[in-house]
């Protein structure tokens, strides 16, 4: 058995998701603190298009946690998740008269910290 004396912590991003930051955060505020198990319950259950990626990047952090540090994924809880905005995917919508009208799709980068709940580890 290892001990730790610092707290270990653990990061996953995900660059790029094509949907808006403002739908993302939403579901990450419900999640933040939680435990690893908690947040991957609620996430299936919640009836929200960005709960997959959100998923699937919680999924990742513990993995990460598990393979590198060794780390049980059930004593790991969610410490830091954010969103923040990325690039616009510009497009041209046509209109009347030969004009273009301008789309913007935008994406988001969503960043997470995770820290282990107990001291040791296998």
């Amino acid at each position: 058995m290892k001990t730790f004396n610092s707290k270990i912590k653990i990061k996953a991003v995900a660059k790029h998701i094509r949907m808006s930051p403002q739908k993302v955060q939403r579901i990450i505020n419900q999640i933040r603190g939680r435990s690893y198990e908690q947040a991957l319950m609620m996430l299936e259950f919640m009836p929200y298009r960005a709960c997959n990626p959100i998923s699937q990047l919680l999924s990742s952090a513990a993995a990460n946690g598990s393979h590198n540090f060794g780390l049980n994924k059930t004593d790991l809880i969610i410490s830091k998740i954010q969103v923040e905005k990325g690039n616009f995917l510009k497009r041209l919508q046509p209109r009347a008269q030969g004009r273009g009208y301008p789309i913007h799709k935008p994406t988001c980068h969503i960043s997470i910290i995770m820290e282990c709940n107990g001291l040791t580890s296998e």
